[in-house]
């Protein structure tokens, strides 16, 4: 079978997002860098594949697909076995519950450690001086999220309930970066936030992917 193609770097959280997904379903796969140097994500070719000239592009065979929570959706269903359905497929609740939490990360979640991330790490690269009341704002907001989190995971071993899906998998690029900033001990409150997050990078997917990520980001 011949694999698909993710078109984009390791180094950015979209593209490592659909990766793990990949390495947990065990499916074979290419990743075609996209230099942005050279502003590659703006030529027609690129276009072509992400009409935003953004990261990740997809492709599987004649299927060419954007946005990295959708492509991640569309590898988990086309590849789920009885022992991997990170989708919960086959129980409309629990699917449900996935679909909530999935959209938590997205709009509640990742927001936050983005805001944090652009100011504390591009920002000093372009040039410029981090906005330490953005940044301050945006872990307050965090707070906020991680006390929904501590309460549900007091409850629950995942977020979606008792089984891993995307739902948890999702956080993991934000909040390897987020790690490496000082603004990481917000999380030294919420023990039970950091038993899960521990729980998902021990697991050898996102291992692997960080390992990826680790030697793009330096590279």
């Amino acid at each position: 079978m011949t694999p698909v193609k993710v078109f984009g770097s390791v180094a950015f959280t979209n593209v490592a997002r659909v990766l793990v997904c990949l390495e947990e379903v065990g499916a074979d796969y290419e990743i075609v860098d996209i230099d942005f140097h050279v502003k590659e994500h703006k030529s027609p070719e690129h276009l072509a594949r992400n009409p935003f000239g953004q990261v990740p592009a997809f492709q599987d065979g004649d299927l060419m697909l954007f946005q990295s929570r959708a492509i991640s959706r569309y590898v988990l269903s086309k590849y789920r076995t009885d022992e991997v359905n990170l989708l919960r497929e086959g129980s409309p609740e629990e699917s449900a519950l996935v679909d909530v939490w999935l959209d938590v990360e997205a709009l509640q979640y990742d927001p936050a450690m983005s805001s944090v991330f652009f100011q504390h790490r591009v920002v000093p690269a372009l040039g410029g001086m981090p906005d330490e009341g953005i940044i301050g704002e945006s872990v307050e907001k965090l707070r906020k999220v991680l006390d929904v989190y501590e309460a549900r995971l007091t409850k629950h071993r995942y977020l979606a309930g008792d089984f891993l899906s995307l739902a948890d998998l999702s956080h993991f690029p934000e909040t390897y970066y987020f790690m490496e900033m000082p603004y990481a001990a917000v999380f030294d409150s919420y023990p039970r936030v950091r038993e899960w997050l521990e729980d998902l990078f021990a697991r050898p997917a996102i291992k692997k992917v960080v390992s990826l990520m680790a030697k793009d980001f330096s590279g």
